[in-house]
């Protein structure tokens, strides 16, 4: 029988562990009680918001990643001046490196697109947009998570639909709706091209600088307003199997792509979505400084609480660590006792944290309860991300650390004398 843990057990039960007077165990339950209940809880609210604290940033920086990254992919590739400076230059696209390209060991998907400036006008208000053509094997997966109105039409590079795709953003400040006609007007060398669109659907990611700008319409006719051939393209969008290995397939690009030249004498360049993008990553990046500053915090109360709770529950029991002394214990046993009490409360204490903490991140999961102003946040609700791994992390560090932390504050038995404590009050 582990001897420690068999009087932990009954001290946590409140058990009297002497013989002593009923008294006395009225006195250690007035006494302990209130000691553990508060050493729990601040254990269960450190834990709690340790997980709700990591839950929230996870949800919040996968989904800002998740809209910029539905813009723009992971990875572009096009011309280096385009790439550079955003503005439209045509670079070679054809199967041959869409081939070479989709073959790159972590590349999951290879899609074209081409943009060109134009300006939305009704009778009333006219707007600057930036068109982006894409084709049949563009992904559509992002614009049909964020659409409000409508449907996202069939795009292709074969002929044009004379549909567009437009934020809501856009459709309020030109108040139109979907099903709408709508005329754009392309400025270029040989004057004013007027073209009319339907508005197929309207969508809304809350990214500011994206929705006042861009509308999706068919490849083919961005490149005939371009003037370019079938194969010229502004570039290609790369997405990668995992995110994390971005950099890797950039290296690649950077070695056999980049500062290769097309048939036309274009050079190929191709650029991240963190370097497209350096300060919404940066923004984002901060955010686990934050993450870092509050589970220290919450650390730092729960391990306190403890410690406190720990000498209180030690000065109470001073007989009883008197008369097990006086038999023949042995310091460090009565340490490891109080230790194995101390994981008692801490356990229950996680115990709590845990229901507390899933709990309320679920409930924001599935109610969306607390609601952001999406012109700041980019997003209407707070997003979580209930990330199992990393909480059962947070649980071990959690306990790993509390009792870490009481060994000190456990050696104030050592300074307990059995004849002393026998008079003890």
């Amino acid at each position: 029988m582990n001897f420690p843990l068999y009087i932990a057990r009954r001290i946590y039960s409140g058990k009297n562990t002497t013989d002593g007077p009923s008294d006395a165990k009225s006195n250690d339950s007035r006494v302990s009680r209130p000691a553990i209940r508060i050493a729990t809880l601040g254990v269960a609210i450190g834990l709690a918001v340790m997980i709700v604290s990591v839950c929230v940033v996870l949800g919040f920086k996968h989904t800002i990643r998740d809209k910029v990254i539905g813009f723009g992919s992971h990875i572009t590739v096009g011309e280096f001046l385009a790439v550079q400076t955003n503005d439209p230059q045509p670079i070679a696209m054809g199967d041959s490196m869409r081939a070479y390209l989709a073959g790159i060991e972590g590349v999951k998907h290879v899609q074209r697109f081409a943009l060109k400036q134009g300006i939305l006008k009704t009778d009333s208000d006219f707007l600057g947009v930036m068109f982006k053509g894409v084709a049949e094997e563009y992904d559509t997966t992002f614009l049909h998570q964020n659409m409000v109105a409508g449907t996202v039409p069939h795009f292709s590079d074969k002929e044009s639909h004379q549909q567009i795709l437009v934020s809501q953003m856009i459709a309020d400040r030109m108040r139109v709706k979907c099903g709408d006609r709508i005329f754009a007007y392309f400025i270029s060398d040989k004057g004013v091209r007027p073209r009319r669109y339907t508005i197929a659907g309207v969508y809304q990611t809350n990214l500011t600088q994206f929705d006042q700008v861009m509308c999706f319409t068919d490849l083919y006719t961005t490149q005939k307003l371009n003037g370019w051939n079938e194969e010229q393209t502004s570039g290609a969008e790369l997405t990668v199997e995992d995110f994390s290995r971005v950099d890797d397939v950039e290296d690649i690009l950077v070695r056999n792509v980049n500062r290769t030249t097309d048939k036309y004498g274009q050079t190929y360049s191709s650029l991240t979505i963190r370097e497209k993008n350096p300060q919404i990553f940066s923004w984002l990046d901060l955010l686990d400084l934050n993450v870092w500053i509050i589970l220290a915090l919450m650390v730092c109360v729960a391990g306190f609480t403890m410690i406190s709770g720990l000498l209180i529950i030690i000065l109470e029991r001073t007989n009883m660590i008197g008369v097990l002394k006086a038999l023949g214990a042995r310091n460090s046993t009565v340490r490891h006792t109080f230790l194995w009490f101390a994981v008692f409360i801490i356990g229950r204490g996680m115990l709590w944290g845990n229901v507390l903490g899933i709990g309320l991140v679920l409930l924001q999961q599935f109610t969306g309860l607390v609601r952001l102003d999406p012109t700041t946040y980019y997003v209407s609700t707070v997003p979580v991300e209930l990330n199992i791994p990393l909480i059962v992390l947070i649980n071990v560090a959690t306990l790993l650390v509390n009792v870490f932390v009481l060994i000190a504050p456990s050696h104030l038995v050592s300074h307990i004398h059995p004849a002393k404590s026998m008079r003890y009050e």
